[in-house]
């Protein structure tokens, strides 16, 4: 996996790197709705039950990352020369850190 690149440069909008904490949350919720809708159902009137859905608990946007956006191999190659041209001394050490951070954006 380590050689592993991003086919298509689409990433996250936000610095959030994971939902992980995010999903956990609304899993939470969602479990305890759902306990709870099934606790007011008789057991002999189970076909009323209509299960929860996902947006009735909460909605993704609430999550830490946006959505997702196309991120063009030009402004990778933009931002990457930008940081390049701040960090670097000499041209070598910049053209070093220009190739790292084209590497990283298209690392999954």
């Amino acid at each position: 996996m380590s050689r592993s690149h991003r086919k298509t440069p689409i990433v996250g909008i936000t610095n959030c790197s994971s939902e992980k904490l995010d999903k956990k949350i609304w899993h939470k919720r969602w479990r305890t709705c759902e306990r709870a809708s099934m606790a007011k159902v008789c057991v002999d009137n189970f076909d009323s039950y209509i299960p929860l859905l996902v947006h009735d608990v909460s909605s993704v946007w609430d999550f830490g990352k946006d959505g997702k956006q196309y991120w063009s191999r030009e402004s990778q190659n933009i931002c990457a020369e930008f940081v390049a041209r701040n960090r670097g001394q000499t041209a070598k050490e910049k053209a070093s850190i220009k190739q790292r951070e084209l590497h990283k954006g298209m690392a999954k």
